[in-house]
Formats: structure tokens, sequence, C-alpha cells
């Protein structure tokens, strides 16, 4: 299979994936949050902190090296699966006895039992890492969409069994465990492939060379992500963490999950291209153009269309993290742009510059967060979005260097349709003004944000138009023959 073939496969595959199973996952969270309080979000919310920090550190950046390597062997797989175990037991036993410090920090008792159980997640999570890289490396997606899928089913109908008899918070903690179990125990039976009975010292020096600067990389985005929850976490209560973990949770599943489609596919394909810059680079810009004429208008649409969103989803006890949810939208939409440019580091085999623009960006995310906090929950938000230009910013300064794709030629791609997304905006805003029913005005808002927008991309012959009409008749006129 060629590898043009093998990355539309991949595509729809990994969007297959992404779209049922976080579709039925996106489910699973408005049941929930119909049934649990804001509370109970918190309560994990400030636990996921550490479990996110620790999670980075036992990869170490080996599924990105294992993925990068243009000569595999089986020992290079073995060696990255014994590291991760080790690690993520040494881990676990720290987390099962500095349980109580966790609690304490947070003035919550009950997180004690809580993490001493929720932190069995990074082991069980060890033992399907390796699978699931193998599977990415093949471009193997369809394996991949139907062990999440049926891991998010088994889970989710144990989540929504839980919350019904009242488990509270535990509901979260035992679906996200029963989740990883299931997931890991399908992928064994997919890949079939065991860890053989091999360590190599130079195998762990090769993939730790590459590896420990995505590592520290992604330690540092980690730390910025969840230290948002930290701060709330600790400075306020665990209602209004919860009020900002499911604005966040919400904005995030749109952008997050396409960010992941095109991220996971783009990679390994850029990889396969790294030496041919001509051909890499018609990649990147491709990919990045269409994110952003999927994603500008899907966030804006969601961020003019928050109030009715969050009082027909969640119900009207979540009203308070609307304002939230639209400051959060318009910063994460900008999150699949700052994605591709750091895949474009890593592909090309530079993880120092994926750690050196890290490292800055996340020097400016800590003032950023400091200068905020006096204005309260609110303002960290606002702060979300000055950081996204920030991250933007550096990022595309470390990626020219290695495509001479800078600031100009991105600005040209982008500034087209964030302005054509900002217009069916106030189309969507202007159209449902006087209707006070929170149903009718999604009923109206979405079907007159796309058609607007798609009338706007008409109208300004936008290359995407072509593609649209390209599948409108070979999926759909096809079929009518």
């Amino acid at each position: 299979m060629s590898i043009k073939r093998q990355a539309a496969t991949g595509m729809a595959w990994n969007t297959i994936e992404r779209f049922s199973t976080q579709g039925i996952r996106f489910i699973l969270t408005i049941l929930l949050g119909r049934i649990l309080s804001p509370n109970d979000y918190g309560l994990l919310a400030m636990l996921i902190v550490f479990i996110a920090l620790a999670q980075t550190v036992i990869d170490s950046g080996y599924s990105n090296a294992l993925i990068q390597k243009k000569e595999k062997q089986e020992v290079d797989f073995s060696t990255a699966f014994y590291l991760n175990l080790s690690m993520s037991i040494l881990i676990y036993l720290i987390f099962f006895f500095s349980a109580p410090w966790i609690a304490t920090f947070y003035e919550q008792p009950q997180l004690v039992s809580i993490t001493r159980v929720f932190a069995l997640f990074l082991i069980t999570n060890t033992f399907g890492a390796i699978q699931m890289t193998r599977l990415v490396i093949s471009l193997d997606f369809k394996r991949l969409a139907i062990a999440s899928l049926i891991a998010t089913i088994v889970s989710g109908s144990v989540g929504l069994w839980m919350a019904f008899h009242g488990f509270g918070v535990w509901t979260l903690v035992y679906q996200s465990l029963i989740e990883n179990v299931v997931l890991v125990a399908t992928l064994w039976v997919y890949t079939r492939w065991i860890p053989k009975r091999m360590f190599s010292w130079q195998s762990f020096r090769e993939l730790f060379s590459f590896g420990s600067n995505i590592m520290f990389s992604n330690l540092l985005h980690t730390i910025y992500t969840n230290m948002y929850s930290l701060v709330i976490g600790k400075l306020f209560n665990a209602s209004i963490l919860g009020y900002y973990n499911r604005a966040y949770t919400l904005g995030q599943f749109p952008v997050q999950n396409f960010g992941n489609v095109v991220a996971k596919v783009l990679y390994p394909i850029l990889c396969k291209y790294q030496d041919d810059n001509e051909r890499f680079n018609h990649i990147f810009t491709n990919y990045l153009r269409i994110a952003s004429f999927l994603m500008f208008p899907l966030m804006i649409g969601l961020a003019v269309l928050a109030e009715p969103t969050i009082s027909v989803l969640l119900t009207n006890k979540w009203l308070p993290a609307v304002p939230l949810f639209q400051i959060v939208c318009l910063a994460l939409m900008w999150l699949p742009v700052m994605q591709m440019n750091v895949s474009v580091m890593d592909a090309k085999g530079n993880s120092r510059y994926h750690l050196r623009s890290e490292v800055v960006k996340k020097i400016l995310a800590v003032a950023i967060l400091l200068l905020s906090i006096p204005f309260g929950v609110t303002g960290i938000c606002w702060g979300l979005i000055l950081y996204s230009f920030a991250d933007m910013t550096v990022a595309i300064a470390y990626s020219r260097k290695l495509t001479g794709v800078g600031y100009k030629k991105q600005a040209l791609l982008l500034l087209p349709i964030l302005c054509l997304s900002l217009i069916m905006g106030g189309i969507i805003w202007g159209s449902t003004y006087h209707i006070t029913s929170m149903e009718w005005k999604l009923i109206f808002g979405i079907p007159i944000g796309l058609l607007s927008y798609l009338l706007l991309t008409y109208l300004c012959r936008f290359p995407e138009w072509d593609t649209i009409i390209a599948l409108y008749k070979k999926h759909i006129i096809k079929k009518l023959q």
C-alpha cells in the first residue's frame, strides 16, 4: 500500500476512533455531568494534576523515539516496555505513601483512598503503551479504533450504573481504571506482541537520547496544563475547580480530539519524509490549513452558543461555567496550529528544539498565570488566550528553522479562515439574539452557522470548497445514482 493511501486510511480510521469513541465518551460525560456534582469533578481534577505528571515521566518520550527511529529492532520495543513498567511501579509506590500529603495539601481527607486506587492507572497503562506504539508505527488505526470503542462502551456502562447508584466521585475513578484495563487487554489480543526476555543498555541510550528531550518538553507542558487546576483547587474550592474542569474539558473535546487525529497520523508520515524538505513542507502546510478550516469556525460557534450548550447538555446547575467555557474555546482553537509546529521539530529528529521551545513557552506561561491570579478564575482563563499566542509565536520561531515556513506564510494561511469564522460567529449571534429558549437557540444557531460558513467559503473561493464538493460527489451523488 502506498504512503498516500496509508495516510488516507490511517486518517479515516483515526477519525472514526476519535469521533465514535470520543463521541460516546462525550455523551457519557454529559449524562454523568447531569448526575454528579461539580465537587465530584473537582476532587478528581485535583488528583489528575499529579497523575498526568507521573505518566509523562513514565513514558519518557520512548513512544515518540520508537516512531521516529528509522531502524527499529525487537530489542528496542522490549527495552522500552521494561523501562516503562519498572518506572510505573516505582512511581505508584511513591503515590501510595504520599497520598496523605496530597490530601493535606488540598485539605480533602478523602483524597487519600482516591489517590491510592486511581494511581493504579499508571501501572495498567504501561502494559498497553508499546502495543499502541507498534500500531501507530504501522498506521494500523483500525485496530486502535476498535479497541478504544470496546473499552469506552464497557467502562461507560459501568460508570453510568455507579453514578445512578450514588457512588459519587468513585464513579469517575473506577470508570477510568476499567476503561484502561479493557483497552490494554484488547490491544494485547490485537497486536499479539509480547515483550521478549531481552534488554539493551545501548537501545536505552539511543531511545533516551531522543526521548528525554521530548519527556522534559512534555513534562513542562503537562505542568503548565495542570497547574491551572492546581492553583484553582488550592486557592478556591472543589466546586469552582469543577466548573473550570468541565468548561476546559468541553472546550478541549473537539479541538483536542481532532488535533490528536491529525497529529497521530501526521507525525509518522512526516517522519517518513524527514529528508525530503519539499514534500515535508507541502504535507505540513496542507494539514495546517485543513485543521484551521475545521477548528476555527467550530470553536467560535461554540463560544457564541456557550450558554444554551451548557444549559441543555449539563443543566442549569453548570451555568457558572458558561463565561469560562467561552474564553476557553477562544484559547484552545489555536491548539492544532501549536501541535503541528511541534510535530515538525520531532519529525525532523530535532527534539532539542522541542525542549528549548517548551522552556521558553512555560516561562512565559508561569508569568502569565501569576499575573492573572488576582483577577480570579475568569482572569486565569483570559490568560489562556494570551498564552496561546505566546505559544504559537515561540513554536513557529523554532519550526521555521527546520522548514522555512515562518510567521508570514502561516499567517497568510490562517487569517482568511479566521476572518470568515468570525463573520460566521457574528451571524449566529445576531440570528439567535432575540430567541429566549435555550433549546431553540441551539436548533437555529447550529444550522445557521454551518450554512453561513459554507456559503462564505464558496463566495471566497476557498480551495477547501472544492474538496467538499469532491467528497459530496464521491460519497453522496454516487450512492444516489
